[in-house]
């Protein structure tokens, strides 16, 4: 345990109390490896949200257990305050809670307040390390922030003046999946105004991934054509004009970063028109010349994705990214032909299983964790999503649409987006993701992702997706838009759909849409040939026009639009059908769902199955999964499915897309 986890504990001494309430406005306890912990030692953290839905989850869960005298896994509970003013809260908790105040100004006295309560959760332990060990008195904003780049990031912002130490370490710190936060890269960015790398847009490379790759791939088109390559058109025209950047490719430091992205699948190799004789060999990496160059990258890449599988105690962010990659290899794979794929089968789906297998373990103690996790700075779970876009809503953003491609997993997202990218001129994705809920199923994940609750909150309606529109319309209306600013439609697949969605979106009063596309999800559950032909008719779906009519439409009219999915798709072997009538509530293809223990013992011992305990879900409903890969169909045959844990499954894209130059 860190000594940053010790001192947060400190200040919850076990079998002092029940019913603790800890002030916390800058989300302390809302920290990944705070929440395991506490959790570990028998508290429970819950956010004083809504104060109607804590009290019913208070009394029913806990209040009412103590009172009978049983026992419970969770010696205490903890009401987490946001704020320190104990007058928001009824007087009853008041009088029963030991109280404790928690703050980043207490806890980092060296550091100036005003830069750390403006950093990610994720960065507290360093810095709690940091100041330890290497701040000796207190400083000010500016010498925190170089403080901060120095001995978190490990960066020193001195010393990149010259172009090739500047591109290195960008290179190096998005490898590390540490983009700066914005407050950092401002700080970087006006020391380096009157350098040689002044010219270039550096917050903006700094603190976003995703438009870093989008320069440099640009860019990697561009030198090809200096070193007389002909990588053909593709390139837009409006976006490279922005973006024109000179990347010094060839310097070692540079090359040895871009060679990795390349292999890692952030960036894509260029197909060449007409290979060039004496091409430098560590070049070909970014080249398709045939297709033994594309089965060589996914090659590699399985190979590098084995050695890195995230760890038991690993973040959620690790398990994101690590989803995005495998995301990336997948849509590689299927991107080969039937006969270059054919050796490399057996080798994916070994990945796919050991992934899934490390996921499931990690799930066992790590779930739990994420629904009370903050949204602030993106979704962690698809019920945070309503959350986040309401604080967009707050920052200006005055019309967003969330697009909700039902069934969409993170390889099947980048064929969209690959898609989109070369019909759109100046179509930008900034690509996130984020986990469903368990089961992933439509009825739902889907509902926590309109809804903005937990299913244990809308048990009522755990088994269908008829009551969307008013849940979607109810949090809106409790985060002060009106019922006539806010639509909902769904079953959205076709062109001809685009000109009643447009009647509705373009209301001059309407503020938020809600949108299902649920063709992707229609082709799973119609799919004979496993995921690699999902792929193909999706290719053939896009080609009609709809996706990008669609994005075009919602930019038209000024809207900032979110692309979700309520969950992914897995290929799977069937274990055997359950023939059990109503014994199971819900009947999925890789789980069922039961209203007792007794019930859910029912399944036949002899099948591949197991349960995970999921805090969230109503109490009567007990989820049976399918083993790892597997699935309750005709024992041998394959399909694709939904419904269980896997990371093709459960991790899902949120992406924030826009189109330069379109209305706002």
């Amino acid at each position: 345990m860190s000594a940053w986890t010790d001192r947060i504990l400190s200040e919850f001494p076990t079998e002092l109390a029940r019913f603790w309430i800890a002030c916390d406005p800058d989300d302390v306890l809302l920290d990944e490896g705070v929440l395991h912990s506490l959790r570990e030692r028998g508290f429970e953290v819950l956010p004083f949200d809504d104060s109607v839905v804590f009290r019913a989850e208070y009394e029913e869960r806990y209040r009412d257990a103590w009172d009978r005298g049983e026992a419970r896994s969770e010696r205490a509970l903890v009401l987490q305050l946001r704020g320190s003013d104990l007058n928001a809260l009824p007087w009853d908790y008041i009088r029963q809670a030991r109280t404790v105040s928690l703050g980043l100004a207490d806890l980092f006295p060296k550091l100036s307040y005003g830069v750390v309560r403006q950093l990610p959760s994720e960065h507290h332990e360093a810095m709690f390390r940091a100041q330890d060990r290497h701040a000796p008195q207190p400083l000010g904003e500016a010498a925190t922030k170089d403080f901060i780049l120095t001995h978190v990031f490990r960066i020193s912002p001195y010393m990149l003046e010259r172009p090739e130490d500047f591109w290195r370490e960008l290179l190096r710190l998005h490898h590390r999946g540490a983009s700066l936060p914005g407050v950092l890269a401002d700080h970087v960015a006006m020391l380096l105004k009157d350098t040689p790398v002044g010219g270039l847009p550096v917050a903006d490379l700094l603190s976003s991934r995703s438009f870093t790759l989008r320069v440099l791939q640009d860019a990697w088109r561009r030198f090809l054509l200096q070193l007389g390559i002909d990588a053909g058109s593709g390139a837009d025209p409006e976006a490279a004009e922005s973006i024109a950047i000179v990347v010094p490719f060839e310097h070692p430091d540079v090359r040895a970063v871009v060679d990795t992205l390349f292999l890692d699948g952030g960036l894509r190799p260029v197909g060449v028109v007409r290979p060039q004789a004496g091409v430098p060999e560590w070049v070909k990496v970014g080249l398709v010349e045939d297709p033994h160059t594309q089965t060589d990258l996914v090659g590699q890449g399985v190979r590098r994705l084995a050695a890195n599988l995230p760890m038991p105690g690993s973040s959620h962010r690790d398990w994101t990214d690590f989803a995005r990659r495998l995301g990336e290899l997948i849509f590689r794979f299927h991107s080969l032909s039937a006969d270059a794929a054919r050796p490399l089968a057996q080798q994916v789906g070994q990945l796919q299983r050991d992934a899934d297998e490390r996921l499931r373990l990690w799930l066992t103690t790590h779930f739990a964790d994420l629904p009370s996790l903050p949204a602030a700075r993106g979704p962690v779970m698809v019920h945070h999503v309503p959350r986040y876009l309401a604080l967009r809503r707050a920052a200006g953003e005055a019309r967003v649409a969330l697009v909700v491609f039902d069934g969409l997993a993170m390889d099947q997202w980048l064929q969209v987006r690959d898609h989109l990218a070369a019909r759109i001129r100046g179509f930008e994705a900034d690509e996130g993701a984020c986990f469903a809920w368990l089961p992933t199923l439509t009825s739902i994940s889907r509902q926590a992702l309109f809804s903005g609750l937990r299913p244990r909150e809308f048990s009522a309606s755990i088994d269908t997706t008829t009551q969307e529109p008013q849940l979607w319309a109810r949090f809106w209306l409790e985060n002060g838009v009106r019922r006539s600013e806010v639509c909902y439609a769904k079953g959205l697949k076709r062109t001809e759909q685009l000109a009643d969605l447009a009647a509705e979106v373009s209301k001059p009063g309407m503020k938020v849409a809600g949108i299902v596309v649920d063709m992707v999800d229609e082709l799973v559950h119609g799919a004979m040939l496993g995921k690699r032909g999902i792929s193909g008719q999706i290719a053939a779906w896009c080609e009609t026009g709809f996706v990008e009519g669609l994005v075009r439409l919602l930019a038209g009219h000024g809207y900032h639009i979110y692309l979700a999915a309520d969950h992914g798709n897995v290929e799977a072997e069937g274990i055997g059908r359950l023939s059990q009538g109503v014994m199971s509530e819900v009947k999925g293809e890789r789980v069922r769902t039961y209203r007792s223990d007794e019930l859910a013992g029912s399944v036949p011992s002899e099948l591949d199955t197991f349960r995970l305990g999921v805090p969230g879900l109503p109490p009567e409903v007990l989820p049976v999964y399918a083993g790892n890969g597997k699935a309750f169909v005709t024992r041998g045959e394959r399909t694709v499915a939904h419904g269980g844990p896997s990371v093709e499954e459960l991790i899902v894209p949120f992406v924030r897309m826009h189109v330069a130059g379109a209305g706002r």
